[in-house]
């Protein structure tokens, strides 16, 4: 049996989780959990990188007493986000959270002014988002911003945490790969982009691919734990490209849907997808495993509902019963485009899809439930809407949609998805990102020999659940 600890961390709350794996079957089970709020100092909003290492180090601490034996840690974040360390080694303040407004007003118009927009898209095969991280970069250049010009080494998320864990600095690919400051096509992060805003390549870190070692648990983490110089490994730092690797499929000729607080829907290549209709269709191609790229759209997920549950006083707490519920009650027939920027972050979720509703012409839903149901039907048709633009952008034919993540779970979304797609859903892994950490460890150990070796590890280690579309759909 081998066992290894995976730290899988989301925009709204993280986790540790054990992952054991005996006889070519993976379980899991949570170790700790933890909220990771976003923290709002004079109108800017933050991460607090001190707590989630704090978070990081306790469970390693637990592991020791209770005497889990695991083998190595692997870390997984969410994308864009970057920690400026001093040439002390320490962070020069707590990162900015990419919901932060500072770069929805003008500043990708005022980047391509520089660097014209199609140059940057072929370039990079990037899309354009105003807070990834090369706008990020750049606004905080133009606004002076000390720990960016002071910082000796700029680290995403999971490199940033690896680094505070061993000393060594890194640059992951499928987390740089979100930064669009990658060239996909050599692999390299490109200078000019770098120079743009006024950073150099050294600043980064060592190169790294999925499944390789980082380092092992400094002197100060040793003492603080009790445990050894336990290997840490780079898997794949974006989350959902672990998530992607713990796809159980068992041929190519598919579409993923990472569904969460965001839903990120795309597909596997051999090759960066970039071209004219790529660019209009604004797709994205960020870093996989094994070599591929993973030519996928971001979508607003289930941040809408999660935004609304916070403001409902009436709804039921119980997801399952808010689904039912949502479900039981007539639709309203409106359609919410996810993406509309007035979902980003409103003061208040609610008026936001009113307002939305009142510009667009549309049915305002009324009360928790039909909100709900609306939500669930504006995304399964934003995902129709996805799959039709890389019908005509895939190299290979679609044929089912594996749909990975917590939202995964969700039956309704899962057979309303069915319907508006036409294709056969297969729900789950639900904990897809932590089994994907958990396997590229396996990978690093020489346990696991490529992405089928894997996957089939996935498949007979979880339950499946299929959704046909229904012709009949009352």
């Amino acid at each position: 049996m081998h066992t290894f600890l995976a730290v899988d961390l989301g925009a709204t709350s993280g986790r540790t989780m054990i992952g054991r794996l005996d006889n070519g079957v993976l379980s899991q089970h949570e170790l700790t959990r933890f909220a990771n709020p976003i923290i709002e100092v004079d109108g800017h909003f933050f991460w607090d990188i001190f707590a989630l290492y704090h978070e990081i180090v306790k469970a390693l601490k637990r592991c020791a007493d209770e005497k889990i034996a695991i083998e190595s840690i692997g870390i997984d974040t969410w994308g864009v986000d970057f920690v400026c360390f001093g040439s002390d080694g320490l962070p020069l303040r707590n990162p900015v959270c990419y919901r932060d407004p500072y770069t929805t007003h003008g500043t990708m118009e005022r980047f391509f002014e520089t660097i014209p927009q199609k140059e940057v898209y072929e370039k990079t095969g990037i899309q354009f988002m105003n807070f990834n991280s090369l706008f990020q970069m750049a606004q905080q250049k133009w606004d002076g911003n000390s720990a960016l010009l002071a910082a000796d080494k700029v680290l995403f998320i999971p490199d940033a945490l690896s680094y505070m864990l061993t000393g060594e600095a890194v640059c992951e690919y499928t987390i740089l790969s979100t930064s669009q400051l990658l060239n996909p096509r050599n692999g390299q992060i490109d200078d000019d982009l770098l120079a743009a805003v006024g950073l150099r390549r050294e600043q980064f870190g060592r190169m790294v691919m999925p499944g390789e070692r980082v380092g092992v648990l400094c002197e100060s983490v040793r003492r603080q734990t009790g445990l050894g110089a336990v290997p840490v490994v780079a898997v794949a730092g974006h989350d959902t490209a672990s998530a992607v690797a713990a796809v159980p499929a068992e041929s190519d000729d598919y579409a993923y849907l990472s569904c969460g607080t965001w839903s990120l829907l795309g597909i596997e290549s051999e090759k960066p997808i970039i071209s004219q209709k790529s660019f209009e269709l604004n797709f994205t191609n960020e870093g996989g495993v094994f070599g591929t790229t993973r030519f996928l759209k971001n979508i607003c997920g289930l941040w809408i509902l999660s935004r609304c549950q916070e403001e409902w006083t009436d709804a039921p707490r119980d997801v399952v019963r808010l689904i039912d519920e949502a479900m039981a009650t007539p639709s309203c027939g409106t359609l919410l485009n996810p993406d509309d920027p007035v979902f980003a972050n409103p003061p208040s979720m609610l008026d936001a899809i009113a307002s939305y509703c009142k510009s667009t012409a549309q049915t305002i839903p009324q009360g928790y439930a039909q909100t709900t149901r609306c939500i669930f039907e504006s995304l399964a048709n934003r995902y129709n809407e996805v799959i039709a633009m890389l019908r005509q952008l895939s190299p290979k034919p679609i044929n089912r949609l594996h749909v990975i993540g917590g939202g995964s779970l969700n039956k309704a979304l899962m057979q309303l998805t069915a319907d508006a797609t036409g294709l056969t859903v297969v729900a789950g892994p639900s904990e897809g990102t932590a089994m994907g950490n958990i396997l590229l460890q396996a990978y690093a150990q020489g346990i696991v020999d490529n992405i089928w070796s894997l996957r089939k590890i996935v498949a007979r280690s979880v339950e499946l659940k299929t959704y046909e579309p229904r012709t009949d759909r009352g």
